[in-house]
């Protein structure tokens, strides 16, 4: 009896401890995906900028000495 409650307890410690592994590893994820949509936000944001320029006329570009 006693050395079933030990395998039990060991086995509780070691998923415990995957568990713990598993949510650290979750929440490094999530800070670099929200890193990762913060950075395309950006670039779509640069892009269309961008894009809105290249609307542009020459007469409407300023002069190049500015």
């Amino acid at each position: 009896m006693d050395a079933g409650l030990i395998a039990l307890q060991e086995r509780i410690a070691h998923q415990e401890a995957a568990i713990e592994e598993l949510t650290r590893q979750s929440l490094v994820q999530d800070e670099r995906i929200r890193a990762l949509v913060a950075r395309v936000e950006e670039l779509e944001r640069q892009l269309r900028d961008l894009s809105e320029r290249v609307g542009e006329t020459i007469e409407d570009a300023p002069p190049p000495h500015y």
